[in-house]
């Protein structure tokens, strides 16, 4: 029986060979274990069949877009997803992180880069269920931190795993205003925490899934031009 690799499972999907073969060639020299995917519909059958710890996923596919298969993802598997973009646009960010990738890498790239982010990533998932708290109850939300279950009235909600990093750092500092650049700098590294646009685009989208009306939220709160506060009954 094969020993499974110390430093994770991870699954490339790009359209193009010769950049899935570098990738492959390094992450396995890094001691990764690697499949990888020329589409959208053959890696969403591999996550199907296969759990990985991370997926790194082109924008630009045939057929079934990175976008589209990136939403897919997240009805079946939590790991968390780098999304390769091809241009150093605005619009191609945010509609990676809106589909639930924790993060996105523009190419061209250094390979050192991506071996940086996957660090980060693979870092930061399991290392945020250390802060100690096990639930939170907010009305008909039920959050259990250590299963990564989330009920709402009644139904399991999916949380994308950063989406789930996020809810966690609040709720263990529950009650007290989190700035912009702590809430980046913690849950996705010193290398992003300008990324305010980033940051409101996770929230909006953990508003539309624990608030009963996202646009007046009642726990997820906004401290203009300091951060965001998970407002819980005393």
């Amino acid at each position: 029986m094969a020993m499974k690799s110390r430093e994770g499972r991870v699954l490339i999907v790009d359209d193009d060979p010769q950049i899935r073969r570098v990738m492959r060639t390094t992450l396995e020299a890094k001691g990764y274990d690697v499949d990888e995917a020329g589409s959208g519909e053959q890696a969403l059958d591999l996550s199907h069949a296969e759990k990985y710890d991370l997926i790194i996923l082109d924008i630009n596919l045939p057929g079934k877009t990175g976008v589209e298969t990136c939403r897919e993802m997240h009805t079946m598997s939590a790991a968390p997803i780098i999304m390769l973009t091809v241009r150093d646009a605005g619009e191609d960010k945010i509609e990676a992180l809106d589909a639930g990738a924790c993060d996105y890498v523009t190419k061209p790239f250094a390979m050192g880069e991506l071996l940086a982010r996957i660090r980060a990533v693979l870092r930061r998932t399991p290392s945020m269920v250390i802060s100690g708290i096990t639930s939170l109850k907010l009305d008909d939300v039920e959050v259990n931190f250590e299963s990564r279950r989330v009920i709402v009235a009644g139904k399991p909600i999916r949380l994308t795993s950063k989406e789930f990093d996020l809810l966690l750092y609040l709720a263990t500092h529950r009650n007290r205003t989190i700035s912009h650049r702590e809430l980046l700098r913690e849950v996705w590294g010193s290398e992003h925490v300008d990324e305010r646009k980033y940051l409101r685009v996770f929230v909006n989208r953990l508003r539309k899934k624990i608030e009963a009306s996202p646009r007046d939220p009642k726990f997820l709160l906004t401290e203009p031009f300091v951060g965001y506060r998970l407002q819980t009954p005393e």
